[in-house]
């Protein structure tokens, strides 16, 4: 894609994500999107086949860079493994912290879209990077995958309403307080 073309594709995706912030999915329309871009609408079906693509690839894109860095050579420690000097989930909620678009549609209107997302993209994590060494346990490895994702997506939510008062290493405390027991 040349820079022109991922010019126009940003600019598609930075007015939807706007506009998602606004109001729920189901009530946004092409129109308003091509319309915030400042694009065609043929432009925007060159991007993107419909508007269920567009918030796949949105979604792609917004999580796509923060899971990955959590999945890279540094060991990290689902807490406990006390050896290992930061937890994944305190990474994330540091990555987190630093996106603020991300943090505006986890707490915007459609925001059930992108904690689902989020979940799914977690789900997937916590399976590859951390439960390999949690076969001694006598649970259903979904059901602790769906536990441990869900209450983090939970957990993330509650922060953003409470205005992320809380540190990212604040909180990855009160997270490992309440799953540690479980492992």
């Amino acid at each position: 894609m040349d820079r022109r073309q991922q010019k126009t594709r940003t600019a598609i995706l930075q007015a939807f994500a706007e506009l998602l912030s606004e109001k729920r999915f189901a009530h946004i329309t092409v129109q308003q999107i091509i319309d915030r871009a400042n694009v065609g609408r043929t432009t925007f079906y060159t991007h993107f086949e419909t508007k269920d693509h567009l918030l796949k690839s949105l979604c792609e894109e917004l999580f796509g860079h923060i899971l990955p860095t959590a999945d890279q050579s540094q060991p990290y420690s689902l807490y406990h493994c006390y050896t290992v000097s930061e937890s994944m989930f305190c990474h994330l909620l540091r990555h987190l912290q630093e996106d603020k678009t991300l943090l505006r549609l986890l707490s915007g209107e459609s925001s059930e879209l992108f904690s689902r997302y989020f979940k799914d993209s977690l789900n997937t994590l916590i399976c590859t990077q951390l439960l390999t060494d949690l076969t001694h346990l006598d649970l259903p490895q979904d059901f602790l995958i769906n536990h441990i994702s869900g209450s983090f997506v939970e957990m993330v939510q509650w922060w953003i309403q409470n205005h992320c008062k809380q540190s990212p290493e604040e909180l990855d405390r009160y997270f490992r307080i309440v799953i540690e027991p479980l492992l």
